[in-house]
């Protein structure tokens, strides 16, 4: 018999989404951005390749991989780089600025009630029901990630190994990555076929075009010119050396603020493998060198960093607040122009190395032996995500150290709810997040003694 069923109809890329579109997104993402690098991937890979339709799984991957080699907060910049994929230096602009801006001002809020009331119980019983949920996301995102950048064994084996040097050995990230590079271009070399990927069949290809940005989109803009570089390396100079003329002629107390900017600037160039890497850092200097904090507060400085939207690199703004509230005596005011301080010089660099660093990289997507080297540093951040996905679950199934006696059994609940909920039954990722941090709320207000 004759196939009668009707023809497949082939599904069409979306518009362009509008300046707004974008804008609104990157907005709310600001204040949902929970979980770390991991969860606020998993959030922008659910939002702008699966939902949206944006960004493809290539064009989306092949902006990690170059985030990923980058000293700073990786999801922020990744923000950053697909911002500005979609509308140019603008949109690259607003995307990172607004993935970090609530919670700078959720935490501004936070810092200045811890000051003068001590923690606040209702705000950490929201973000305890938040966690589990955190986890489902992070959890479901590495799933669809890996399936669709492992693409041969090789990928697989090195990011199992990528897991075990991170989470066994300690290893640190950095040192993975450049590993992971090295053992690239051996490969390369010594065995080319290894890499060789299946061509792309004609499903995938179409598939492919189903994006608004996909393999086959042009660089936006004119690309990469040596003259943009330098135009936003003088940019970037000039808004790093304004703050600072501002503080010598108008403070008395220059030594103190050319301290904390000369410090996080440092701090901002120097945070390879994440938030945890650098931190210690942070705690060593800013508690036992300059004495901005003391070690109990710098302890409460990483819950709250821990509790709010935005990448956990934040906690450093909490130690420029404290740094200024301190030095002046108990003033929020003074602690609070160390906050956006702070802030600011953390992630000024982040924004210069996506803006005159992008064009290059988008260069490099036709490049088949940049293509297979990303595509090992690619299987190796799914081992890096991996780590992350297990370290955070760790953290929040057994809050007091791996004991079995230890076990949060309402964390452990609510995460496979959480998992059904957005996987089987498709719920919102916003409404869960709403869910889940009302239920936390819930469980304090009836178990709470």
């Amino acid at each position: 018999m004759p196939d009668t069923s009707p023809p497949q109809t082939k599904r069409s890329a979306p518009a362009k989404p509008t300046f707004r579109e974008a804008f609104l997104f990157w907005l709310k993402l600001g204040f949902i951005s929970f979980g770390g690098p991991a969860g606020q991937i998993a959030i922008m890979h659910a939002y702008l390749v699966e939902q949206k339709r944006w960004v493809s799984d290539t064009r989306f991957l092949h902006a990690l991989n170059y985030c990923m080699l980058l000293p700073g907060p990786e999801a922020q910049q990744l923000a950053t780089y697909l911002g500005w994929l979609m509308h140019g230096v603008r949109g690259g602009l607003v995307a990172g600025i607004f993935f970090v801006l609530p919670s700078v001002f959720i935490l501004l809020g936070l810092s200045t009630a811890y000051v003068s009331y001590g923690t606040i119980p209702w705000v950490a019983a929201l973000f305890y029901g938040l966690k589990p949920a955190v986890v489902a996301i992070v959890g479901l995102a590495l799933f669809k990630i890996a399936g669709k950048s492992l693409k041969r064994w090789v990928h697989y084996v090195l990011a199992l190994l990528s897991f075990g040097a991170i989470f066994f050995l300690q290893v640190p990230f950095p040192l993975i990555i450049l590993s992971a590079i090295m053992l690239a271009v051996i490969l390369r070399k010594v065995a080319p076929n290894l890499f060789q990927e299946k061509e792309t069949n004609q499903k995938q290809a179409e598939d492919e075009e189903t994006y608004f940005l996909h393999a086959g989109s042009e660089v936006v803009g004119n690309g990469f010119s040596w003259g943009k570089s330098l135009l936003r390396l003088g940019i970037t100079v000039v808004l790093w050396a304004v703050p600072v003329g501002l503080f010598y002629y108008l403070t008395q107390e220059f030594p103190f603020w050319d301290h904390l900017i000369t410090f996080f600037t440092k701090a901002a160039l120097v945070t390879f493998g994440g938030a945890y890497a650098v931190l210690p850092y942070v705690a060593q200097v800013a508690v036992e060198k300059f004495g901005w904090l003391s070690r109990f507060e710098m302890i409460d400085g990483l819950a709250l960093g821990e509790t709010t939207p935005g990448p956990l690199i934040m906690v450093l703004t909490f130690v420029g607040f404290m740094a200024g509230f301190n030095h002046y005596g108990g003033s929020l005011a003074m602690g609070a122009l160390g906050l956006f301080t702070t802030t600011f010089y953390t992630f000024l660099p982040c924004f210069f190395f996506i803006l005159a660093g992008a064009p290059i990289i988008e260069r490099t997507r036709g490049n088949a032996a940049v293509k297979s080297i990303l595509g090992v540093v690619t299987a190796t951040v799914v081992g890096v995500v991996l780590n992350l996905t297990v370290y955070f679950g760790t953290a929040v199934l057994f809050p007091q150290g791996i004991n079995l006696r230890a076990l949060d059994y309402f964390a452990l609940l609510w995460m496979n709810i959480s998992f059904l909920a957005m996987y089987r039954f498709k719920v919102g990722m916003v409404l869960w997040i709403s869910i889940s941090a009302l239920a936390g709320l819930l469980h304090y207000l009836l178990f709470s003694a």
